[in-house]
């Protein structure tokens, strides 16, 4: 049979790299292989599918076996259904001030989720116990936000690591003020690769009552999950999942994705890669005098601090953020696309542009 014909056209150049988010990157061969894979035939809707089906078994065997996950569109989706599942309407969450859901979520967690968040400084992205309480206080005062959920992202926003020891300490201070703990695991296979551990050593083994796992920065077209870990801390979860908008009809097309990346080891190559060539772009720009790398690279981001007007002539040249545009903080991601040539071509362009 020969393969449908199309109108659909090219309207970029796939030559074209950058370093802004790993989101640029297009989907993994083997992600796209599964996506035909599942199609043809009909499959019940709403997550009644075999893909879904499987998938719950190859979720128990990363995060142990009370894990359930619940497939939804996006990362934000994902973490307002799931700190929507463990807070009360009066509740609380506590997060580092630099958390994803504080400031790159668009008020979701507080308009849409109906939650409060209180949020701490954090000089590397990273909670402690210590941290917690400054604002692990006030449950029986009617005139404050009840702290009911700790949420630490894995990694951070600024690229750092937990280790399992430390999560285990916050769940463990956090358990014991009767509160829960969520993870923001958009890129815990990145977090999972750099520690080389499996991701249950910082999630279901060391106390994680529900994480959101990423799978679109790791090679998915689209689609993540929320990972019920602890049954006892939510409630209705399948409602939440509809009530929030998050509940796909045609369920076994993010399944499937979820599947491909975690059935084997395709998720941990594609985050070893990353990582790789996020330190060999750390290696190479911190040889360059004029760039000062922030934090410790310890994923698939680089945040540096460089003059603002080089900043500026380098992204004509290649994509990538400003973090904090005043100080002349950029961030550089890479994926699990980016190449060797990739990373020598911008290490060159900076050196280029510094020359200047």
């Amino acid at each position: 049979m020969n393969p449908p014909k199309t109108d659909a056209r090219r309207h970029h150049d796939p030559e074209v790299r950058g370093f802004a988010s790993d989101n640029y990157a297009g989907v993994h061969p083997e992600v796209l292989a599964a996506l035909a894979l599942a199609n043809g035939g009909h499959q019940v809707a709403y997550g009644e599918d075999e893909y879904t089906e499987n998938l719950q078994r190859i979720i128990r065997g990363h995060f142990g076996p009370t894990a359930e996950a619940f497939p939804v569109f996006n990362g934000t989706g994902a973490n307002v259904v799931a700190l929507q599942a463990v807070t009360d309407r009066w509740g609380a969450v506590i997060c580092a001030e630099s958390a994803h859901i504080n400031v790159d979520e668009g008020g979701a967690p507080e308009r849409m989720g109906g939650l409060k968040l209180l949020t701490v400084p954090t000089p590397d992205g990273k909670l402690t116990p210590e941290l917690i309480d400054r604002q692990a206080w006030g449950w029986e005062d009617e005139h404050r936000a009840m702290p009911q959920v700790v949420s630490i992202t894995q990694s951070t926003e600024l690229g750092t690591l937990y280790t399992p020891e430390e999560i285990r300490a916050i769940c463990d201070h956090a358990h014991a003020h009767g509160m829960r703990v969520h993870l923001d695991g958009s890129r815990i296979a990145n977090a999972a690769a750099a520690l080389d551990v499996p991701m249950r050593t910082f999630t279901n083994a060391v106390g994680v009552d529900i994480l959101s796992l990423g799978g679109t920065k790791n090679g998915a077209m689209f689609g993540e999950a929320v990972v019920v870990i602890n049954q006892d801390a939510v409630r209705r979860m399948k409602h939440l999942r509809k009530l929030s908008m998050q509940l796909a009809s045609k369920m076994r097309f993010v399944s499937v994705q979820l599947e491909a990346l975690l059935a084997k080891d395709l998720w941990l190559r594609n985050a070893r890669h990353a990582n790789e060539m996020a330190q060999r772009l750390a290696e190479g720009v911190r040889a360059v005098h004029g760039v000062e790398i922030l934090h410790p690279v310890q994923a698939n981001g680089v945040f540096a601090r460089l003059p603002h007007d080089v900043s500026l002539r380098l992204q004509k040249r290649f994509r990538f953020y400003f973090w904090d545009e005043a100080a002349g903080d950029v961030r550089w991601m890479c994926a699990f696309d980016t190449t060797e040539d990739d990373v020598d071509a911008f290490v060159a362009a900076v050196k280029e542009e510094m020359a200047r």
